[in-house]
């Protein structure tokens, strides 16, 4: 076991970490790389100079090298930066044989690498072989033709060169494949820096086949202005306009065609561009092109021209208003207002026809309301603006047909179609339409404008023929019964105005039955008929007690001239008093006592007065529970009630509210018997006070005379008796026990007065 234990090895023992909390300075990983980065640690030393001075030591030099070279392109031949060095490196030594030698093995590995061209074809121009570089440009535009690249080089070494016609001859091959427009515009540049204008000319001719864009166009026809040809860049701009047609309208095309002309005075062929162009391009996309219309009508137009501008580009936005929605009629209204302030009558009746065509897709009358106007407008147009009425008669006509009349009507549009009749002196058709309307759709206000018809036509048998019907349509109508009876009363036949009344008062349901009784009423008054009226009003009391016909009857028997009106007068005010007692209403008959009150005061006597202001009730406040109108409490509130004096149920109360009234004057009465007590005793405890102070000061001046007599009266005391002397010490003590008692009620006496001088004191600052 020992030979064992000692044959193990032993493990060390790894030391424990007493104190495992963070140090405090912190070592970051990016403070190591600083670190590193400031040390330089990674960079390795330049490798040494080395100078070779013979030709044995260059030639082991440049074998090294190509060694080297050669091993990177074995070990990968894809990589180009490895020939491209390789052979930059020959170049540098002049060898150029080996250096063609290595791009040519370069272009066998990858000849799509246009690095490799490019440098290819550098080292050959920058050695001055021009023949070569050619030879290499030709592979390259042959092997890449759509590397613009070689192009530009290609171009640019001819040009270089003074080579003109090669050059031109690579531009021709280059066009034939139709590269991007850049290359175009280089070709274009490069004839007219040799004043080519014609062949410019041929090339953007070609160019705008290859790219037919407008911007291309522009640029042709600014190139014909640039160089004077003004009537080919007209017939340019006016080739791009019939090569886009109407389909493809680009609005910078026109605008750049009406600034052409504009610069050329021709101010009119401006003002046709842009309106042909308006006219056909929609409005979210014309916004430059009307801002640019507006700017020249500004500078060259007149106030005409500038109301046309601005007519034209609202009638596009109404015109998308109107097809994104439809059923917008008030965009279709502002539309119709703009085309009839500046269009031809044609023109507002093919948009008139698509307003109208669009009715609303709902049968309901609120969907109507709108649409109906745009009808009416239609018309009113016809008659008035075009003065055509047979057109106008055909709107109406059509308009009427359109409406469902069984679910729904537009009495104003049969007044309407009727007026226009009277207007064309069509009396029959007017009477006619009319009375389909009235008997398609009775309507009140289609009543009231036919009956008013025949009413400013003097046909009274028509009209009352008219409110039998309207009666026999809406019984409960107390307009029409009353507008009846005025007519009849007009006419004279007051029998049949009284008993069109009588039938209309007899209805058992009225919308308004008191303005009804008021003007059968008021009726009989016109008629001197005051018995009658007298009767309605009792008639009238019977089915209601209402306040208001107390008082109107009772003004009404004032009003009537008689002897006994002021007797009859008072006798309603007491019939409609006794009738309102046991009315709820408390504030109805106080305001019937008010009435009757005001009417004494200025007919009648004192009595009279004192009776119904005994009669006036007494204002209380009371206090009511409140309840919410989910039941619950919702508290107290105050309110006034009436408490009147003829109420036998409310005697009590006011017996004791009298009562209550009683106690407190006579409450009121005994404090004021108590002030003025107060008072009294106040003014009597002064002159109290001011009599002891006047007594002691008589008492000072005598006190010398008192002084000698008391001397006199000790000698006469020595020879009295003892009975004498005794009787004198108590009538002496008495005296002292009397002049201490006065002197104590003297200080009470002036310790009082000074606190009511106090008092007042405090008072008069208080009132202060």
């Amino acid at each position: 076991m020992a030979s064992t234990a000692a044959g193990k090895q032993r493990i060390p023992k790894v030391a424990k970490v007493k104190n495992k909390a963070p140090a405090e300075v912190q070592i970051t990983a990016e403070q190591l790389l600083r670190e590193a980065k400031e040390r330089e640690l990674e960079l390795l030393p330049p490798p040494p100079k080395q100078k070779i001075t013979d030709e044995e030591e260059l030639n082991d030099y440049k074998l090294k090298k190509r060694k080297g070279f050669e091993d990177n392109i074995r070990k990968n031949r894809t990589v180009i930066s490895n020939w491209i060095k390789y052979a930059q490196w020959e170049d540098s030594l002049k060898e150029i044989q080996r250096a063609r030698s290595i791009y040519e093995r370069a272009l066998d590995v990858e000849h799509r690498n246009i690095t490799l061209w490019l440098k290819y074809a550098e080292m050959e121009m920058k050695n001055r072989q021009v023949n070569h570089a050619r030879n290499i440009w030709d592979r390259a535009i042959t092997i890449l033709p759509r590397v613009s690249q070689f192009w530009y080089k290609y171009t640019y070494m001819e040009e270089m060169l003074g080579n003109v016609a090669g050059c031109r001859q690579v531009f021709e091959r280059w066009m034939e494949w139709e590269p991007e427009e850049q290359a175009w515009h280089s070709y274009i540049n490069f004839e007219l820096r040799y004043k080519e204008v014609e062949k410019a000319r041929s090339i953007y001719e070609q160019f705008v086949i290859v790219h037919p864009e407008v911007k291309n166009w522009i640029k042709y026809a600014r190139f014909e202005e640039k160089h004077g040809y003004i009537a080919h860049a007209r017939k340019v701009f006016e080739r791009a306009v019939e090569f886009f047609g109407e389909e493809q309208v680009d609005e910078n095309l026109y605008v750049a065609f009406a600034k052409f002309e504009e610069k050329q005075k021709e101010f009119e062929r401006v003002r046709v561009i842009y309106k042909y162009a308006l006219d056909r391009i929609p409005k979210q996309q014309a916004q430059e092109l009307f801002k640019n219309y507006t700017i020249f009508e500004k500078k060259f137009g007149d106030r005409r021209g500038i109301e046309d501008v601005i007519v034209s580009k609202r009638r596009f936005q109404y015109e998308e208003e109107v097809k994104a929605n439809p059923h917008n009629y008030d965009a279709w209204f502002d539309y119709l207002r703009l085309v009839e302030s500046d269009a031809d009558p044609d023109t507002v009746r093919d948009v008139y026809e698509r307003a109208i065509a669009n009715t609303p897709p709902i049968q309901e009358k609120r969907h109507w309301r709108r649409y109906i106007y745009l009808w009416i407008n239609y018309a009113l147009y016809e008659e008035l603006e075009v003065k055509d009425p047979e057109r106008t008669r055909q709107v109406y006509q059509a308009c009427l047909e359109l409406i469902p009349h069984k679910k729904f009507t537009f009495a104003k549009l049969w007044l309407l179609y009727a007026q226009f009749e009277i207007r064309q002196k069509n009396l029959q058709f007017a009477r006619r339409a009319l009375g389909n309307g009235v008997g398609k759709c009775p309507k009140n206000k289609l009543f009231k404008g036919y009956i008013e018809l025949e009413l400013q036509l003097r046909e009274f048998d028509r009209c009352r023929k008219l409110y039998e019907k309207y009666l026999e349509y809406s019984p409960e109508n107390c307009t029409t019964w009353i507008k009846f009876a005025e007519l009849e009363t007009i006419l004279g036949d007051v029998e049949r105005a009284r008993a069109i009344f009588e039938l209309a008062i007899g209805q058992p349901r009225l919308d308004m039955p008191e303005v009804l009784w008021k003007s059968y009423i008021d009726f009989e008054i016109e008629q001197e008929e005051y018995q009658n009226a007298r009767e309605l009003y009792k008639r009238l009391l019977q089915r209601t007690q209402h306040v208001k016909v107390w008082i109107s009857y009772a003004q009404f028997e004032l009003s009537v001239e008689s002897l006994e009106r002021l007797d009859k007068c008072r006798q309603v005010y007491e019939e409609g008093n006794k009738g309102l007692r046991n009315c709820e209403e408390k504030e109805d008959r106080l305001m019937l006592l008010e009435s009757w009150r005001d009417f004494e005061a200025e007919f009648g006597t004192d009595s009279t007065r004192e009776r119904v202001s005994k009669l006036l009730p007494e204002k209380v406040k009371k206090r009511r529970k409140v309840t919410a109108e989910d039941g619950t409490d919702a508290g107290w509130e105050e309110y006034y009630d009436y408490i009147f004096p003829e109420d036998s149920a409310n005697q009590p109360n006011l017996k004791l509210l009298a009562v209550a009234k009683m106690w407190k004057k006579q409450q009121e009465q005994q404090e004021e018997k108590q002030q003025e007590k107060d008072q009294q005793d106040e003014e009597q405890q002064e002159e109290h006070v001011v009599k002891e102070a006047s007594a002691q000061t008589e008492e000072s001046h005598e006190a010398p005379a008192d002084l000698d007599s008391k001397e006199v009266a000790f000698d006469d005391r020595d020879n009295n008796d003892e009975s004498s002397s005794s009787s004198s010490s108590s009538s002496t003590s008495s005296s002292d026990s009397s002049s201490s008692s006065d002197s104590d009620s003297d200080n009470e006496a002036s310790s009082k007065q000074d606190k009511d001088k106090q008092n007042k004191k405090d008072k008069e600052t208080k009132e202060k």
